[in-house]
């Protein structure tokens, strides 16, 4: 095969920041064929329910079968499932779960309370904080299976106290993943089907005489998922949109290349339009990672995906510092940003915007997917600017308390009325006086 023609820029360049452009741009546009088929979809199922589920069920995923009770899975068959997996991945999963579900319990504890005060004049303010009664989890099935996003789903939505989590997942021509049956059963999914695509989350969103409508659904998914979770929203809650994965490395040159190649690999086998870009101020070493990543390439399993990726949205990015490093990984944003440097805690706090920020050469993006704690579901195409990691704060909601004493109505009275009636809303306003004493 040809070597690999990966881009390589240089910040003193004077074109960097026109090619630099061109290596961010990623056009989030949709394609209006399948947002079109997607509202059909979602229409369809809300008018038809279990009958249009089980059409597109077996359109799309080659599975047939009489009634929509029949593609639920049940626990027994989740703990099958589970029983039948090898002792090493039954241990796998149960570690990374156990990581999950510690690291989510102690995110509840610092930003999932309730909590309340009363002022001066005896007025008692605060916040309820209440989970989800029901969310929906959608787990991809098609090309690849995932365990892994069953547990960062799920767990979560499980430690936040939601009452009912309910899984669906693709299972082309009836093909069930053990894995994810298995992660399934670990995470403690109350109810799953073997359903996939648009007509799933409609299924979710709308609920059908057998699905039940949920609060908001969560996962990733292909582009029909994506269209179909954007058209639901409000009448659901989502997650996000996601776009493809990207890793961006900011390494200073202690890092062994091997590693630093492998971890952008591990983001460009994901896709073809996944992003891996390497920021480094030491040229010598952005060499030593170039010919890492032409010795490695060849032995990966999915090098054609590996090298239309790297081809098509790579690149290694020669800086003046770490310094300008790290503000360009801030104008970048990225889903998984790893420092790959001896001093990692000198550069994060220079470090705004990234879904998951992995400090110190040993913390490879892997382990972040799938058993640190933290959660691998993150903001991609630059939305680290504003989006944050699923956590539990996504499956819960809150409730302003308010609890105005008789004394802080005197107060509050005089200051709401009058700007009432600047507003010309005669009827709020007397609501407040009338409570005045006069």
């Amino acid at each position: 095969m040809s070597a690999l023609n990966l881009r390589q820029l240089d910040t003193r360049s004077p074109d960097f920041d026109a090619e630099f452009a061109r290596l961010r741009h990623w056009s989030a546009d949709t394609d209006a064929a399948i947002e079109q088929r997607v509202a059909d979809i979602l229409a369809d199922v809300q008018a038809r329910g279990d009958a249009a589920v089980l059409e597109y069920t077996a359109r799309f995923d080659g599975l047939s079968a009489d009634s929509v009770a029949a593609l639920e899975l049940t626990r027994d068959e989740l703990k099958a499932a589970f029983e039948a997996i090898t002792p090493a991945q039954r241990d796998a999963l149960q570690a990374a779960a156990a990581r999950v579900r510690s690291y989510h319990e102690r995110q509840l504890a610092a930003s999932g309370q309730s909590w309340s005060y009363r002022d001066e004049d005896g007025t008692l303010l605060g916040q309820k904080v209440t989970p989800l009664d029901r969310v929906g989890i959608y787990v991809p099935g098609g090309k690849a299976a995932y365990p892994s996003s069953v547990l960062m789903n799920a767990i979560p939505a499980h430690v936040a106290g939601v009452g009912e989590i309910i899984m669906v997942v693709p299972t082309p021509k009836g093909e069930k993943n053990a894995l994810v049956l298995a992660a399934a059963y670990v995470a403690g999914v109350t109810r799953a089907f073997t359903i996939g695509g648009a007509q799933a989350v409609a299924a979710l969103a709308y609920g059908t005489a057998t699905v039940p409508p949920v609060d908001k659904v969560t996962g990733p998914g292909n582009a029909y998922v994506a269209s179909a979770k954007r058209r639901v929203f409000g009448q659901v809650g989502i997650d996000m949109i996601a776009g493809p994965s990207e890793i961006l490395v900011l390494a200073d040159g202690s890092t062994p290349a091997d590693w630093v190649a492998m971890d952008l690999f591990s983001q460009a086998e994901h896709d073809e339009l996944a992003q891996s870009i390497l920021l480094c101020p030491d040229a010598g070493y952005i060499a030593q990672v170039r010919a890492a990543i032409d010795r490695l390439l060849p032995t990966m399993p999915r090098e054609a995906v590996i090298r239309a990726s790297l081809e098509g949205r790579g690149a290694l990015i020669v800086t003046r510092d770490m310094d300008e490093a790290c503000a360009i990984s801030n104008r970048i944003a990225p889903e998984h940003l790893e420092v790959s440097s001896a001093e990692p805690h000198r550069w994060e706090p220079l470090l705004k915007h990234a879904g998951a920020i992995f400090l110190g050469a040993y913390t490879s993006e892997s382990l972040g997917d799938y058993c640190a704690g933290p959660n691998h579901v993150l903001p991609t195409s630059g939305t680290a600017r504003f989006s944050s990691p699923l956590g539990t704060y996504d499956f819960q909601k809150r409730s302003s308390l308010i609890e105005v004493s008789e004394a802080g109505a005197q107060v509050l009275g005089v200051i709401a009325a009058e700007l009432a009636y600047g507003e010309g809303l005669q009827g709020h306003a007397l609501a407040a006086e009338y409570r005045l004493k006069r």
